[in-house]
């Protein structure tokens, strides 16, 4: 039987505007995903007409091979930045976490300097940098080759991962620390049983979220990548300045089925974590 009672003062999902609010917002962020992941399978050259389903595109895209190129140098440059913006990132919110220092409003301020300046003002130092301060060969064997678009992208994730790990650190109980000191644990075994576990979630979030930033990244990318280092989304935009094909659609869904991949399994690692965490409490 259905209940007809009042909703609660809790009971949000109960209320019809909030009910229509969420569909609304839903429809907006998502149709348009929904809408190009449709079409990748549309058997027609021009998006605007459905012409029936194929899996030619994604056959084309397979064998493009300057796409499939500039889409492993993205997943390259990824993996690696994601890697060293972890380590920066963590190591980062530590020392801001346990530390007292005189620079330490310095050190939070130019943090957060990479989230808030605009991208293309970081495209233009990075493209400075490395053409008038530090010059990086564009010649050098791949992935060495990568070596300026990495660091670029260094630059501005673990500003990131550092914000997520420090916001988790303030949830630590640091009588944890003090009991396993009292029992004899080193630095070392404190920092590898105690505090990589707590922050454990949030490396794994920041990563993601690392990894996302570098992948989808443009104007950055644009300015510091050389004629022989096509990235994925530079390809993209020197294929969609006339026209989106149905190949940019396949590509771009083969790149969402990937993200979303990722981002289930982290939810599924962190929610066995947290369950067996419950479990052994």
């Amino acid at each position: 039987m259905r209940d007809k009672s009042p909703p609660g003062p809790l009971e949000y999902l109960r209320r019809p505007a909030i009910r229509a609010w969420l569909i609304g917002t839903c429809i907006f962020l998502y149709t348009p995903l929904i809408t190009l992941m449709a079409f990748s399978f549309n058997n027609s050259k021009r998006n605007v007409v459905w012409r029936g389903f194929t899996l030619d595109y994604y056959v084309q895209v397979l064998h493009d091979t300057d796409l499939m190129v500039a889409f492993g140098n993205s997943l390259t440059i990824a993996a690696v930045s994601t890697l060293m913006s972890v380590i920066l990132g963590a190591m980062t919110a530590i020392l801001l976490w346990r530390f007292r220092f005189p620079a330490k409003p310095a050190l939070e301020g130019a943090l957060a300097l990479p989230i808030v300046v605009p991208e293309i003002c970081m495209g233009v130092a990075m493209l400075v940098f490395f053409t008038q301060v530090m010059p990086w060969p564009t010649e050098m064997p791949w992935p060495l080759n990568l070596g300026a678009i990495i660091i670029s992208h260094i630059s501005f994730s673990f500003s990131f991962v550092a914000i997520v790990i420090r916001a988790r650190l303030a949830s630590f109980n640091r009588e944890l620390e003090e009991a396993a000191k009292d029992l004899g644990a080193s630095e070392w075994r404190i920092f590898n049983d105690i505090l990589i576990p707590h922050i454990r979630p949030g490396l794994v979030a920041g990563g993601l979220l690392a990894f996302t930033l570098s992948l989808d990244d443009f104007v950055i990318t644009f300015f510091t990548s050389g004629p022989d280092t096509t990235t994925f989304p530079v390809k993209v935009y020197s294929m969609a300045r006339f026209s989106p094909t149905p190949e940019i659609n396949a590509v771009s869904t083969v790149l969402i089925i990937i993200t979303v991949a990722l981002t289930a399994i982290a939810l599924r690692l962190q929610g066995t974590e947290m369950a067996s965490d419950v479990a052994g409490g």
